[in-house]
């Protein structure tokens, strides 16, 4: 059944529109539909296929590449029996001869068969038609890395200008901004404002910030030219509520239990003090609402009720209005606080483009909007087209759920000519596209679940459309089958069917996936093990009363869960192993080779794993990826360098000294850095004799001061952690896994 299901989606004879889980085969039919379309005689430039990753690229292109060269070498018998697996019908030996051609075919084919991903494409089009699409011919691609370091060049920029007061709108922004968080965060919002700058550059397209603010206004239904202020003294006026009615209620309250006694005075004291309530208001507000701005479920008790009629009345008419007050003032300090981050990521796009325009520079946003703007450009798009629509008879889409919709509008721009006029009935030109919508979740580059069944729906109307124009020769378009593969060969069936009871209809992450023709899972290996475990979610462990205020010293610091979850997770691990639990696949106890752990994100619990794994004595190959500059090892070399450069440089030399390379504690610390005259390095020189391990360290960094200008880095750090005994100390302070 998978290999008919397979085969149908790689005829090309057809177009076909795949939904196809991970396992199941995806990579094959793309290669297997390559091949059967060289085969029936495409030129391999006619072809053209469009991945998501470059590695997805390279597979396909190792697995094409390794098929033709088998064709090319083998014996007659072995070639005729893959071209029967390949198309489930009698081969000709006339087909076995062409096959044997296919190697040298593709390798004499111009650029061979263009399999890249979509923003190599966009990047051959642009080098391809550059003055068209608006750009300099000798255009220069930015990677990532040097897309980051322009940006951040542009924001260091932009803050300067704002904090310099070069630029009035900016410093106010950048104090709205900031006002609302701390440091860090405030970088880490200005930098997720600027990963989604594609939308933010197109938001700005409309009207500019202007635009954009008066869009937020209308979003968050906010008065532009009303301020917070303004809103808040509106609120605060003695017409804006019934202050007879709330007066008496807070002498009712006055007289009621302690609680209402201290709500009432509160009410009370903001009554009395007009000139002091807006300032008071947090605190008016506390009476009436809780944390979580909701109404309080008793605003007075039933005997203050009973012995002042229409207090619960009151007070529920005045919450209500609170409500609304807090509502209009969150709503307003949203608009000032978006506003501010739009008006400084305007301004960090405009310093970022002006610095790519300098040096010729696009980056991968650029190519998806150049190209888009080609494909799209009046009076050049046809011409643009047609030169391409020479070029381009098949058009294939690997991992499709991760195209975005302005992606999707090249495909569509481009296939779009597949149905238009004779261009439709002249030869067959097909579309397929292949992708899992359960994986859209992760929204890679903007990608959205609905958007792969838009497309779907977009084609099929296409192809109608061609078949209904093309007449008597209405068989030349091929129909485009919706087909899924949903036999899997990588999972076992407790896996799958865990996968349809979250996604399938009626799951809990079904919204935008599952479609009323949903196919359950099948796995292939049939009667295979498997299990499906749901773990609770570990609980924050929140201190005692009595331990959340004692010294930081004395307080016993509470584990975080994702600690905690790791420990456990090393645990289970650990019994598997000492219980010698079976692996059933193997016919022998589990071992510690057998365990993978998959993470959604390589954070602080993949550290903890590590640590946990090694505690446990799991024999743990370590994380597959890390950011050296941010490891606590790497960290502490660096400050040595930097000090060993800077001597001045006292703050990097307490880092040193307190750090695993020499040991030295708080007390040290100040004894040296208390009361002395010049730097700590000075001070450490003139007081090593008093310490034996002061004496060392100053020794040490000596030595290392008489050699940093004459050795390269590489031998100075191979010196400090190997003959100095570095390493043995970091690994003994950091634990084993600094050894990564």
């Amino acid at each position: 059944e998978a290999t008919r299901a397979q085969r149908r989606a790689a005829s090309p004879e057809v177009s076909a529109w795949v939904a196809a889980s991970a396992g199941s085969g995806k990579t094959k039919v793309l290669t297997d539909r390559v091949l059967n379309l060289l085969l029936e005689g495409t030129p391999p430039g006619r072809i053209l296929c469009l991945t998501f990753t470059k590695a997805a690229a390279a597979e396909m292109a190792i697995r094409l590449g390794e098929r033709l060269r088998r064709w090319a070498t083998q014996p007659d018998r072995e070639v005729e029996k893959s071209l029967v697996d390949l198309t489930g019908a009698p081969v000709e030996p006339e087909l076995v001869a062409r096959a044997r051609r296919l190697f040298a075919r593709v390798l004499d084919a111009p650029g061979g068969i263009p399999i890249q991903t979509i923003h190599s494409f966009c990047q051959s089009l642009l080098a391809r038609f550059p003055l068209e699409a608006g750009v300099v011919p000798h255009f220069e691609l930015l990677d990532e890395r040097g897309e980051a370091d322009l940006l951040a060049e542009a924001r260091e920029t932009v803050l300067r200008a704002a904090r310099d007061g070069g630029d009035e709108s900016l410093a106010q922004a950048l104090m709205e901004a900031t006002r609302h968080t701390h440091e860090d965060g405030f970088a880490e919002v200005l930098q997720q404002v600027l990963a989604e700058r594609g939308k933010l550059r197109r938001l700005l397209a409309e009207g500019g910030v202007a635009g954009a603010r008066a869009r937020l206004a209308a979003a968050l239904d906010v008065d532009p030219a009303t301020s917070a202020e303004e809103l808040l003294s509106a609120a605060c006026a003695e017409s804006a509520f019934d202050v007879a009615s709330l007066r008496r209620a807070a002498a009712a309250l006055l007289a009621g239990t302690d609680l209402e006694q201290r709500r009432g005075r509160r009410i009370a004291d903001w009554l009395d003090n007009p000139e002091r309530r807006a300032d008071d208001f947090a605190d008016y507000v506390d009476a009436f609402l809780t944390y979580d701005g909701e109404i309080r479920a008793r605003l007075c008790n039933n005997p203050t009720e009973q012995r002042c009629p229409g207090t619960r009345a009151a007070l529920q008419s005045e919450a209500e209005r609170l409500l609304e007050v807090t509502a209009a003032l969150r709503a307003r300090a949203l608009f000032d606080a978006s506003a501010a981050l739009i008006r400084l990521g305007a301004a960090v796009l405009d310093a970022y483009e002006r610095e790519k325009r300098l040096r010729a520079a696009l980056d991968f946003d650029d190519l998806i909007d150049r190209a888009l703007y080609l494909l799209e450009r009046p009076g050049i798009a046809p011409w643009v087209l047609f030169k391409l629509d020479g070029g381009i008879d098949h058009i294939l889409v690997d991992e499709a759920q991760d195209t975005n919709l302005e992606q999707w509008r090249i495909v569509q721009a481009l296939a779009d000519e597949f149905f238009a006029g004779a261009s439709a009935r002249e030869q067959k030109r097909t579309i397929f596209a292949v992708g899992d919508k359960k994986q859209s979740i992760f929204g890679f580059q903007g990608a959205a679940p609905e958007a792969f069944t838009r497309m779907h729906v977009h084609f099929a109307q296409r192809t109608e459309e061609a078949k209904a124009g093309a007449g008597a020769e209405a068989e030349r378009v091929p129909p485009l089958l919706k087909l899924p593969l949903n036999i899997s060969f990588r999972s076992t069936a407790a896996v799958l069917a865990a996968v349809d009871r979250v996604f399938g209809p009626g799951g809990p992450g079904a919204d935008g996936v599952a479609e009323a023709d949903y196919v359950p899972h099948v796995a292939s290996r049939e009667g295979e093990g498997g299990r499906v475990e749901l773990w609770p979610l570990v609980p924050r462990i929140e201190p005692d009363e009595e331990e959340r205020w004692a010294l930081p010293l004395e307080r016993p610091m509470p584990t975080l869960p994702r600690t905690r979850l790791a420990s456990e997770i090393a645990r289970t691990i650990r019994r598997w192993i000492d219980d010698r639990e079976v692996l059933p696949a193997r016919g022998r106890p589990i071992r510690a080779g057998d365990v993978m752990i998959l993470v959604r994100r390589r954070n602080a619990l993949v550290a903890d794993l590590v640590r946990a794994l090694r505690q446990e004595g799991v024999p743990v190959a370590g994380v597959d990826r890390m950011r050296l500059a941010r490891e606590l090892a790497v960290e502490d070399l660096v400050a040595l360098a930097e000090f060993l450069l800077t001597l001045e440089d006292d703050l990097g030399l307490a880092v040193v000294l307190k750090g695993p390379l020499f040991g030295l504690d708080d007390d040290d610390l100040l004894a040296l850095c208390h009361g002395r005259s010049g730097s700590l390095w000075d001070e450490l020189r003139r007081r090593a004799a008093e310490r034996p391990h002061w004496e060392k360290a100053a020794r040490t960094l000596s030595e290392l001061l008489s050699r940093v200008d004459f050795v390269p880095p590489y031998e100075l750090f191979a010196e400090v952690l190997g003959a100095r005994g570095g390493r043995k100390a970091m690994l003994a302070r950091l634990g084993t896994e600094a050894g990564d």
